[in-house]
């Protein structure tokens, strides 16, 4: 037989769900703005040197590829 699990609608479903975001919310640990201006200018940082990375290693085996070819 079918089990006799209380049948609960949508909206009532929905309610639920928007309580337990609210309460996760509360719960959540959010970061002063001097963290979040010390991220984001450590993100910049590091995304300027992978930048000068990448750019010095496309330079470097360019410049050899065209010697191998010789169209230096």
């Amino acid at each position: 037989m079918a089990d006799k699990k209380e049948k609960t609608g949508f909206f009532s479903k929905a309610a639920q769900r928007i309580r337990d975001i609210r309460a996760e919310v509360k719960r959540v640990v959010w970061p002063t703005k001097e963290q979040v201006t010390n991220n984001t200018v450590v993100v910049i940082v590091v995304s300027l040197i992978a930048a000068a990375i990448v750019f010095g290693l496309d330079t470097i085996f360019g410049t050899i590829l065209r010697l191998i070819l010789g169209m230096a």
